[in-house]
């Protein structure tokens, strides 16, 4: 299946079935992690079989349901964007791989997963995983035209990168970001400040990156 095609198909899930990821599964989501954590200096972890990641009032507030499985995204202060493009790449995976997911900012048992930091680390991000007891839905988007800044020449497939982009989850949907392409030279910015903008940017820029082939430069 093409990329595209996953990133289409993937949607944020938070109510899950008891079910549990097979062992082949995991075995090859683990390895990815650590791969992901060596190549970006991050501490990528995944929890599996253990629902207090997920038990507390904030998590039911967010009516997250049988969350027994989660990756936690941490590293050192200022690794945001870092952590948002290499946790979009497991949770791309994890779809290929017939499971859900969801990114979770605030509503996880932060006593819980903070024990899984590294010395001088932040929890970043958690993604909450496993078999949903829906495929999610589709959220409203904005068009093209919102998010791009273009002047002169744009590279072949760029078009596709900005659809893959505007398909990346968001924090509350905000979709915070302009993909801004001069001349063949593409960057992507945030527009205004937010907690979690530069996680969001990360994930976008993974996104787009991943569709189009083009290297967005900082």
């Amino acid at each position: 299946m093409e990329t595209i095609e996953i990133i289409r198909k993937r949607h944020s899930v938070r109510q899950f079935k008891k079910k549990p990821i097979e062992e082949e599964k995991r075995t090859e989501l683990t390895q990815l992690a650590n791969e992901l954590s060596e190549k970006s200096g991050l501490n990528i972890t995944i929890v599996y079989d253990d629902p207090e990641g997920f038990n507390s009032a904030l998590a039911r507030y967010g009516k997250f349901t049988h969350v027994n499985n989660y990756i936690a995204v941490m590293g050192k202060e200022g690794m945001d964007e870092t952590a948002g493009y290499y946790g979009e790449a497991l949770v791309l995976r994890a779809q290929e791989l017939g499971l859900n997911t969801c990114w979770v900012g605030l509503t996880f048992n932060k006593k819980v997963v903070k024990r899984l930091c590294h010395t001088g680390e932040k929890v970043f991000g958690v993604i909450a995983l496993g078999y949903g007891e829906s495929q999610g839905i589709a959220r409203k988007s904005k068009r093209f035209e919102d998010v791009t800044s273009i002047s002169g020449n744009t590279p072949e497939l760029f078009t596709k990168g900005v659809e893959a982009a505007l398909l990346a989850p968001t924090a509350m949907n905000q979709q915070n970001f302009v993909v801004k392409c001069n001349d063949g030279l593409c960057r992507i910015d945030t527009r205004h400040w937010s907690p979690y903008a530069k996680l969001d940017l990360g994930i976008v820029k993974y996104h787009f990156e991943i569709v189009s082939g083009i290297k967005v430069f900082d």
